[in-house]
């Protein structure tokens, strides 16, 4: 890792200042203290200017880092030869007097200072001491104490610290607080830390008037916090972990010590995965937490008070009270009994309101102001009134309302219900559930199918009752995109099925729920027919044929493994917009059939898509309607990449909700970025599928993610990463796409490695290749196999091997025969440009690329145009900027130099000039717009103002900026953006 002259991120000026302030040991501050009553006038005036000794206070919020500014500028100028003190007050504290405390740290002090005179100050200080009962005895020990500091300070010089202010005893405070004002020892600097004060408390009124400057930590910017994250790690971070930490932590985002907090949370539950050379979060982000230890939640979330254990207690009731459900004040204090534990908890909410823990929304709404501690709370060893509390909340509503009225009128009153089990009755919840669900499904959809799922669980399967919900609950969810909440209803589905005796439109209702399931578990890439996968589910899907063939579908598409599509006689399922009502009561009448569930004849054409151009066209002829050409190509090249979400969309337009954030949505939004050229929200993509599947939840892992993210990484010339995602599929995945990345990390390994390199290496990657190819052709997946036999024929035409190159563009246009598909013809027309030097066809294929939007295939074609062309440099041109945006490593540019070497052209230079500017130089203009210093900049980028000057002119050459002003306003008016020289603007 770097190394940072601070362990401390964002407080280098902050450290800088209480250095500063240290280093005036020995300067006469111009005080008077040699006569008691002088002091006694009241002499006021004074304060410390130029060099002379300081008195500085540095205050903020909990875990802002006072002590640790204060101790990093100790130790800095310990390191120059600076002595420097503690004023140990607790230690010395008396109980029963202030003063007599503050002599006792004051004699702790002298105690330290070692030059022989310590028993004479001593005895002068207890003689005063013993004084101090009559009138005016206290000045005259306060002006004793500063007079020996003094003293002590002109023989050996030091600096005093003294920390935790706010926790000083009020009569201690005032005695310190009018010795610093009146009584200075001279020579003496004072630095003290503490949190803000409210001004009641004394030492909050007496120690900053006391201060001649108080230093406010400010808390931590984002850019900071990610800073500190990276730090306390070790290693680079995946952005959405910044950002997560930063939810969790609400008006605490800034606090250095919430952070390390929630990151210490985060180690011990195993909660980071380091991948692709970052750090991922694999746990829920609203599931952060900070450490569940009361002591420290108390001293950071408490702002004004250190709490008890009552307290904290008892937030950790209402913390389970409101995780479970959404509570409001009138709830808790809607009782008749002044001594009830709703009217306990009441005032429970009215102490953390005050300590502002907790906050109250207009419409009464109680929350935790950091969601990370509300997550911790919830952790403390759990209370049986949180559950007799949502008993409580519910029948007070019920015995005056009735259930169903009470789950119309109160449906966020399903929570409490959940969250009460046992305590409320089949008979109360049942009705309640199902009218808040039929209430809040018009403004709220997640109550509504928590509501239905609530009532899952308390109904029997044999209930006539649950087919309508089971329904209802899908059609809901999908409508939605909640792919997690359809499979959800996996259990009570299964059990469902197994007793299902019911009439037509039950069996209708079931099976399309079973459909919708099926969709689910894709759109999260779970296949049932995964080794790991539950046999029940496959089992019940037998017993609906038209789920199971959805099912399947998953194995072309890279989604578990390759099952065979043919469906058994009579697997005809209701067709998408026909009335699949449950016959069973409940008139929902939600037409939810009509949804994004394809019909039998779109899954059949979903699964031809991946397979010969015959099986497609008789499956595109059997979908009602006509889809047009644009939409089938769309639905072809989503099929090569294994994008189940972006086959769906071409072929149900808009019955397709797009939205969500499924693994299949989410891949679909990476290949969208591998193909325009984003590929670093591309691995970013592959990074959050990867720990989304790891992180315990109804998500699984893909396998074409892996193999996206390995093509990228090996187009950059990072093989190891490469290899570390391909080293993640097992060897019995075969899909196209994972075969490409396997052939091209095999060859480049073999090119690198010097040990393997040669024409074996090469004919190994090749015979391996052919393999996966036999073997992807005897699954059906022929979709994507044109690029591998691409890759292919690139090797063997570098490798001279005129035979193998003939063999394979043989097979390639075979290929094409047989699929007719326009990825495919794209491919062929590029190979025949390689193999024959056809300039024609490698233009010809450039420009359908083009149109489809291709840009690493793009590449490809510009490399064959370099040396096929009857002009090579405009190509080699093109290349190398589209190369330099994907950020193409060896492989590629080994194959440009090469093409340029054979036409005698040259690589162009990259232009420094235009390249984005890093977040180094981004960080300094925008410290520039703020109006700081060269000299606070170089305190905050620890380094020096030479070399802030330096950084400074080599931004106004490569921004054309002629002075800090114009770069400012080009920075504020969007100037740098325009020119493209601020990454991701």
């Amino acid at each position: 890792m770097q190394q940072h002259p601070s362990p401390l991120v964002g407080r280098q000026g902050e450290v800088e200042d209480v250095a500063e302030a240290l280093r005036t040991t020995g300067q006469a501050t111009g005080h008077a203290t040699g006569q008691a009553s002088g002091h006694a006038t009241g002499h006021t005036s004074g304060r410390a200017t130029g060099a002379e000794a300081r008195t500085l206070l540095v205050t903020g919020g909990a875990g802002t880092g006072k002590t640790a500014v204060v101790e990093q500028a100790r130790q800095l100028v310990v390191q120059e030869g600076v002595k420097v003190l503690r004023l140990d007050w607790e230690s010395g504290e008396g109980p029963a007097d202030g003063t007599a405390a503050l002599t006792d740290a004051v004699c702790g002090v002298l105690a330290k200072v070692h030059d022989g005179r310590l028993p004479a100050r001593v005895a002068a200080v207890r003689r005063v001491q013993a004084r101090a009962a009559g009138p005016g005895g206290e000045v005259a020990l306060l002006s004793t104490l500063g007079e020996v500091l003094a003293d002590a300070a002109r023989e050996v010089p030091f600096a005093l610290i003294l920390d935790n202010a706010e926790r000083m005893p009020a009569r201690t405070a005032s005695a310190l607080g009018l010795l610093l004002r009146t009584f200075r020892p001279a020579g003496v600097p004072v630095v003290m830390a503490g949190r803000p004060m409210s001004p009641g408390h004394v030492a909050g009124a007496q120690l900053p008037a006391a201060a001649d400057r108080v230093l406010g930590l400010p808390p931590l910017s984002s850019a900071d916090v990610g800073e500190l994250v990276e730090r306390r790690l070790g290693r680079p971070v995946q952005p959405d972990l910044v950002t997560a930490v930063l939810a969790s932590l609400g008006p605490l985002a800034g606090s250095p010590a919430a952070v390390l907090s929630v990151l210490a949370s985060l180690e011990e539950r195993g909660g980071l995965l380091e991948l692709d050379g970052q750090v991922c979060l694999t746990v829920p982000e609203g599931g952060l937490r900070l450490r569940a230890d009361a002591a420290e939640l108390g001293r950071l979330c408490w702002p004004d008070a250190s709490p008890d254990a009552g307290t904290v207690g008892a937030a950790a009731v209402l913390a389970g009270l409101v995780g479970q459900a959404e509570v409001r004040l009138e709830d808790l204090h809607r009782v008749k009994s002044p001594d009830g534990p709703l009217q306990a908890a009441g005032r429970t909410v009215d102490t953390l309101v005050e300590d502002r823990v907790v906050t109250v929304g207009q419409d009464g709404r109680i929350a935790f102001a950091v969601p990370a501690l509300a997550a911790a709370l919830r952790t403390l060893p759990a209370r049986d009134e949180v559950r007799s509390l949502h008993a409580t909340i519910t029948k007070l509503v019920t015995d005056r309302l009735g259930a169903t009225a009470a789950g119309t009128r109160r449906p966020r009153l399903a929570g409490h219900v959940a969250a009460a089990g046992a305590m409320i009755d089949d008979g109360l919840a049942v009705p309640l559930l199902l009218a808040a669900a039929g209430s809040s499904v018009r403004f709220n959809q997640d109550w509504a199918v928590r509501s239905y799922h609530s009532v899952l669980r308390r109904l029997p399967p044999h209930d006539p009752r649950t087919p309508g919900v089971l329904h209802e609950s899908a059609g809901l969810s999908l409508r939605h995109s909640d792919h997690i909440g359809v499979l959800a209803l996996g259990e009570p589905l299964l059990a469902r099925l197994d007793v299902d005796r019911g009439d037509r439109r039950d069996r209708d209702g079931l099976e399309w729920v079973t459909r919708a399931w099926a969709l689910s578990a894709l759109h999260e890439h779970r296949s049932p027919y995964d080794g790991a996968a539950d046999p029940r589910y496959r089992a019940a899907l037998q017993r609906v044929p038209a789920a199971e063939v959805l099912a399947a579908v998953g194995g072309r598409y890279g989604i578990g493994p390759s099952v065979p599509m043919a469906s058994r006689p009579g697997s005809a399922a209701p067709e998408p917009g026909s009335d699949t009502g449950s016959g069973s009561g409940f008139g929902f009448g939600s037409g939810s059939g009509s949804g994004p569930v394809p019909s039998p004849a779109e899954v059949r054409l979903l699964a031809a898509a991946v397979g010969s151009g015959a099986e497609f066209e008789r499956a595109r002829r059997g979908v009602p309607g006509d889809l047009g050409e644009a939409a089938l190509d769309r639905l072809r090249n989503a099929a090569a990449y294994g994008d189940l979400a972006g086959a769906l969309e071409a072929v149900l337009g808009e019955r397709y909700v797009v939205a969500g954030e499924s693994t299949a949505v989410r891949y679909h939004s990476m290949v969208r970025d591998y193909l325009t050229g984003d590929w670093d929200s591309a691995l970013s993509c592959a990074r959050r599928i990867e720990t989304r599947g790891r992180s315990g939840r109804t998500a699984g892992v893909g396998q074409l993610p892996r193999a996206l993210a390995a093509e990228i990484q090996l187009m950059r010339g990072e093989l190891g990463r490469a290899r570390e995602w391909l080293d993640l599929i097992p060897d019995s995945v075969g899909h196209p796409l994972v075969a490409r990345a396997r052939l091209g990390v095999r060859y480049w390994s073999g090119q690198v490695d010097k040990a393997l390199a040669g024409k074996a290496s090469a004919d190994e990657a090749l015979e391996a290749a052919r393999h996966d190819v036999r073997r992807a052709r005897g699954s059906g997946l022929l979709a994507g196999l044109d690029r591998v036999l691409l890759r292919m024929l690139s090797i063997t035409v570098r490798g001279d091997s005129p035979e193998a190159t003939r063999r394979t563009l043989a097979e390639l246009e075979a290929l094409y025969e047989e699929t007719a598909s326009p990825m495919t013809y794209e491919a062929v027309l590029v190979a025949r440009g390689m193999v024959h030097g056809d300039a024609d066809s490698a233009l010809a294929a450039y420009r359908l690329v083009q149109r489809r939007v291709d840009l690493p295939l793009s590449v490809d074609c510009c490399q064959c145009l370099t040396d096929v062309g009857d002009d090579p440099q405009p190509w080699l041109d093109e290349a190398t900027r589209s190369g330099h945006v994907l950020g193409m490593g060896r492989p590629v540019r080994s194959l440009l130099g090469a093409a340029a070497r054979r036409r005698n052209v040259s690589i162009p230079r990259r232009r420094a000039a235009r390249a984005g500017l890093s977040d180094r130089e981004v960080r300094l203009i925008g410290m520039v717009s703020d109006g700081s210093t060269n000299r606070q900049i170089a305190a905050r980028l620890a380094c020096s103002e030479k070399t802030v000057e330096q950084r400074l002119s080599r931004l106004f050459q490569r921004t054309g900026c002629r002075s800090r002003v114009e770069l400012a306003a080009a920075w504020l008016d969007g100037s740098l953006a325009r020119q493209g020289l601020v990454p991701g603007h």
